[in-house]
């Protein structure tokens, strides 16, 4: 998985066996996002998980907190 920032945000696509799977991870991202108050934008097809985070508060651009955040989400991967 590679992080990429573009158009203010910090985007990055995740692949897996099958939707539960990817449901699954976005109940665990949301846990997350709850307990740091910084929600992802996202969007899930089938086994693919799409998830953009950006820093409304900073001017809808990437901070250290996006950055933090992706970090977290990338552990929950191992």
């Amino acid at each position: 998985m590679t992080w990429v920032e573009r158009d203010g945000g910090l985007h990055c696509e995740f692949r897996f066996a099958d939707f539960s799977e990817a449901f699954a991870f976005m109940v665990r991202v949301a846990m997350i996002a709850e307990q740091r108050n910084h929600h992802p934008e996202w969007s899930n097809v089938y086994n693919r998980v799409a998830i953009t985070l950006t820093t409304h508060d900073a001017g809808s651009t990437v901070t250290a907190n996006d950055w933090d955040m992706a970090a977290a989400i990338d552990d929950l991967l191992g």
